[in-house]
C-alpha cells in the first residue's frame, strides 16, 4: 500500500462534467490522504495535463467537448508513465475496455465505493513508482555498462560504437571478435545495457574456463539424479539469463557436442537440462566472443559451421591496441583516473613525457587489459605525482628481448622455442595463463618450453 503522509500527498486530477460528482470524490480523497483538484470542464482539464506534478488522472469517460478517451491521449503524450483510471457508466463498458487498450491503468464503473478508488489509486502509484524505477535503472545501466566506457577516438573505434549502437536494439545473436583483452566483455556489456532487455539479466560465462562435463551443467542445468553428486535440481546459465543476455565468452573453445545443444537453443528456443525428459521455453539473446579464426576452426573440424553461420549474423571486430595508437592517450587517461578513485591515497597525477614516449611506443600484446594493470601498477607504487620513465616495467617500450637474442648463432629449434616461449612471458607481464593463450598452448605445455634442457653451442 503506498504510505502517504503531510509530507507525501499524490495529486490526482478528477474530472466529471458533473462537478458535484467530482466534488465528493475530492473531498473524499482529501480525507484519505490525497491531493485532488476537481475540474468540470475537460477541455481546462486538458490545459492541467500538462503539468507534471499530477500524479494520476481520474476521468469521466462520456463527456462533451473533450472525452475521456481524448484525454486520455494527451496525459499519455504529456507524462507517459502517468497512471489514468476512467470512471464510466454500465453502459459504456465497451469503450472502457478499448481505454484499456491505450493504455489506461484501470476502469470503475459507476456507482463505486471510495475504498474501492482509493485501492486502485495505491495499485496505480505503486505501478507507477516501479516505471519510474526501472527507468532510472536502465539509465543506470547504460551509465556504468553502456557505451560510454568503450574508450577510443580511432576511426575503428568509431565504427565499433556505432555498430553497438545499433545491435543493441536487435535481439539478433551476436559474434564479438578480437584479440585477449581488446574489451569483447565490455561491448557485449554495452549490447546488453543499451537494448531493451537493459533491465534484465546479464550472464556471463567463459567457456574454456570448465571442463565439458561441468560446462554442460552449467549452461543447461540437471535434474536430481542426473549423475553422481547431482542432489538437486539446478537452473542452468540459459534459465538464469531469461529475459536477458547470455555472454558466451571464448565460445570458440566449446566443445563439439555442447556446440549441437547451442545450435538447438538458437533454432528452437528450448533448452533441456541433464538428465531431464522435457525441454523449457528459453527467451535469452545470445552474444559469443572469441579470439580465435573460427572459420579457420570449422576447416580444422573443431567448430561447427551452421552454428558459425548462427552465431554470426552480424560479427563486432575489435581491433588491438596497436593498431590504433591514438587511442593510447585517452584511455591512459581514462585508466589513471579510475585507478586513482579506486587508490585515493596515491600521489601519482600524470605521467612524464619519458615515460608517455615509451607507453606510446609499446605494442601492447596484452591490449587494453594490458595497459589497464599497468597504470593501476603505477598509480600503486608510484613515489611522485608524475611517473617517470623508469618507473615503467622493464617490458614497456623495450624493441626486443634478450631471450630472443641470437647474435649469429645457429641454435637447435627446442632453445628457439624456449627463448620465444621466455620473451613471450616477459612482454605478457609474467603472465602463464594470458601467455598460454597467446601461443596456442596449454600451461603443462608452457612450463615445459620455459623449463626445457638445451645444448649450448660449441
Amino acid at each position: 500500500m503506498t504510505q502517504r503522509s503531510a509530507n507525501f500527498r499524490p495529486r490526482i486530477l478528477i474530472v466529471d462534467d458533473e462537478l458535484s460528482m467530482a466534488e465528493t470524490l475530492s473531498d473524499g480523497l482529501a480525507e484519505a490522504g490525497f491531493d485532488a483538484l476537481p475540474v468540470a470542464s475537460s477541455r481546462v482539464a486538458a490545459k492541467h495535463l500538462t503539468d507534471a506534478s499530477f500524479d494520476v488522472l481520474l476521468t469521466d469517460l462520456r463527456m462533451p467537448h473533450v472525452d475521456g478517451l481524448e484525454l486520455l491521449k494527451i496525459s499519455r503524450a504529456a507524462a507517459p508513465n502517468r497512471p489514468v483510471i476512467v470512471m464510466t457508466a454500465f453502459s459504456a463498458v465497451d469503450s472502457a475496455i478499448e481505454s484499456i487498450r491505450m493504455g489506461a491503468f484501470h476502469y470503475l464503473t459507476k456507482p463505486f465505493k471510495l475504498a474501492e478508488l482509493v485501492l486502485f489509486l495505491d495499485r496505480a502509484l505503486e505501478d507507477s513508482a516501479l516505471r519510474r524505477e526501472a527507468v532510472s535503472l536502465r539509465s543506470a545501466l547504460r551509465q556504468q555498462f553502456g557505451l560510454s566506457n568503450v574508450i577510443g577516438r580511432s576511426e575503428a573505434m568509431r565504427l565499433v560504437t556505432e555498430l553497438t549502437e545499433r545491435l543493441a536494439g536487435t535481439n539478433s545473436p551476436t559474434l564479438i571478435l578480437g584479440e585477449t583483452g581488446t574489451g569483447k566483455g565490455l561491448v557485449a556489456r554495452a549490447l546488453h545495457a543499451q537494448g531493451p532487455r537493459a533491465g534484465g539479466p546479464f550472464v556471463a560465462i567463459n567457456c574454456a574456463a570448465l571442463p565439458e562435463n561441468l560446462l554442460e551443467s552449467e549452461l543447461f542445468g540437471h535434474v536430481k539424479g542426473a549423475f553422481t553428486g547431482a542432489s538437486s535440481n539446478r537452473e542452468g546459465l540459459f534459465m538464469s539469463a531469461h529475459g536477458g543476455t547470455l555472454f558466451l565468452d571464448e565460445v570458440g573453445e566449446l566443445p563439439l557436442s555442447l556446440q549441437a545443444k547451442l545450435l538447438h537453443v538458437l533454432e528452437n528456443a528450448t533448452v533441456r537440462p541433464v538428465g531431464a525428459n522435457k525441454e523449457l521455453t528459453v527467451d535469452v539473446r545470445i552474444v559469443a566472443a572469441t579470439h580465435r579464426d573460427l572459420h579457420e576452426r570449422v576447416s580444422d573440424g573443431a567448430f561447427r559451421e551452421d552454428l558459425l553461420y548462427r552465431l554470426d549474423v552480424v560479427s563486432i571486430e575489435i581491433p588491438p591496441l596497436r593498431e590504433r595508437r591514438e587511442d593510447i592517450a585517452p584511455l591512459l587517461e581514462h585508466f589513471l583516473e579510475r585507478a586513482r578513485a579506486k587508490h585515493p591515497t596515491s600521489v601519482v597525477r600524470s605521467f612524464s613525457a619519458a615515460a608517455l614516449e615509451r607507453l606510446f611506443d609499446h605494442r601492447w600484446p596484452g591490449n587494453v587489459r594490458e595497459l589497464e594493470h599497468v597504470v593501476e601498477r603505477l598509480v600503486l607504487l608510484g613515489r611522485a605525482s608524475e611517473i617517470q620513465a623508469d618507473e615503467l616495467p622493464r617490458s614497456i617500450g623495450q624493441r626486443q628481448s634478450a631471450a630472443l637474442t641470437f647474435e649469429g648463432e645457429l641454435v637447435s629449434l627446442r632453445e628457439m622455442q624456449s627463448r620465444y616461449a621466455t620473451w613471450a612471458l616477459e612482454t605478457l607481464g609474467n603472465r602463464r595463463m594470458a601467455t598460454a593463450e597467446k601461443l596456442g598452448v596449454d600451461i603443462k605445455t608452457l612450463a615445459k618450453l620455459l623449463k626445457v634442457e638445451v645444448d649450448k653451442p660449441e
